[in-house]
């Protein structure tokens, strides 16, 4: 009874609705759900079955070959979390994420807030800094890849402008992560900065002013005004940021020619995934090690919410 008379007032119905009413709710609720249904169809095939599907492989022992498997239950987890080689991929994960997402976001908010500015081709300006981001993952790691080029990488030249001597970026294992970092960041700035650049668009003008006659100069006003009011757009980046970071792959497979960098100290968590399942046709294994992925993703996101609730303000 309770819940029916939630619906009524949920619908604008009065207390104790007629039959008609009812039947309003009813049809209006089928015909949203029929016009749902193509795309929970494709949800459910596509998201929500291979989901289910790799829980259920990451129980089992299977090659991708062979037509039969074999349960072992929680074989491959316990066998995960006593690999090396996978807590290498974590620390490497975790310093790209750490390497890339404070520092992208606060060049990205550098950037928007020139990008801000009402100046003459400032159209041009926006579009260049967007550009890498519609570029393909593929031809900027070639890009890069001769950037970093240890004879005639630009790199390098540039360092030797200043007399510094130049470096084998691609070839020593200390520079690996740095090339990653550098390069991500390089990519995903424009994505970042037009966030931000929505963000500072959307601000109410009469409070920066307001601080201004106040005699508050462009970093106070920039720092207790505008700073706090973008704090949504900065939780949102942060967010999504994170999640992307921990899936760095198609960079580093190109960057370094399919293999995860010399000595493999760019190995991160889904390249292990993807060599446990397409190299050494652990199917079982890598679904095991995609789904420890998923909790972790899961784990720091959660934090984040909490973190963000505290700090987060939309007034």
């Amino acid at each position: 009874m309770a819940l029916r008379t939630s619906i009524a007032r949920g619908l604008n119905l009065p207390e104790g609705a007629t039959r008609a009413g009812w039947r309003r709710f009813w049809r209006e609720t089928s015909l949203a759900y029929t016009l749902l249904l193509p795309a929970l169809i494709v949800l459910g095939l596509f998201s929500f079955y291979p989901v289910l599907r790799a829980l259920q492989l990451s129980l089992l022992d299977w090659d991708m070959i062979s037509e039969s498997s074999t349960f072992v239950g929680l074989a491959n987890y316990r066998e995960l979390l006593h690999d090396p080689l996978f807590w290498k991929a974590v620390k490497n994960t975790l310093i790209y994420i750490i390497g890339t997402v404070p520092i992208e976001i606060a060049l990205a908010l550098g950037v928007a807030m020139l990008l801000n500015q009402k100046l003459k081709g400032i159209g041009f300006y926006r579009l260049a800094f967007f550009l890498p981001h519609v570029t393909t993952v593929v031809a900027i790691s070639m890009v890069w890849a001769w950037i970093y080029h240890d004879q005639y990488g630009l790199l390098n030249t540039m360092l030797g402008w200043f007399g510094i001597p130049g470096q084998k970026w691609l070839l020593d294992p200390k520079w690996t992560m740095f090339t990653i970092i550098l390069m991500s960041v390089w990519k995903t700035l424009g994505y970042t900065a037009v966030i931000f650049l929505a963000g500072l668009q959307g601000l109410d003008k009469q409070l920066q002013e307001a601080a201004t006659v106040d005699g508050a100069n462009r970093w106070q006003t920039f720092r207790h005004v505008s700073w706090p009011l973008l704090s949504p757009t900065t939780f949102f980046v942060s967010i999504t940021s994170v999640i992307g970071a921990f899936k760095v792959f198609s960079e580093i497979f190109v960057l370094y020619g399919g293999q995860p960098g010399p000595l493999r100290e760019g190995i991160t968590i889904v390249f292990y995934i993807y060599e446990k399942a397409w190299s050494e046709y652990r199917m079982g294994y890598a679904s095991a090690a995609a789904y420890v992925l998923f909790f972790m993703v899961l784990a720091v996101t959660f934090f984040q919410l909490w973190y963000g609730k505290r700090r987060v303000h939309y007034d």
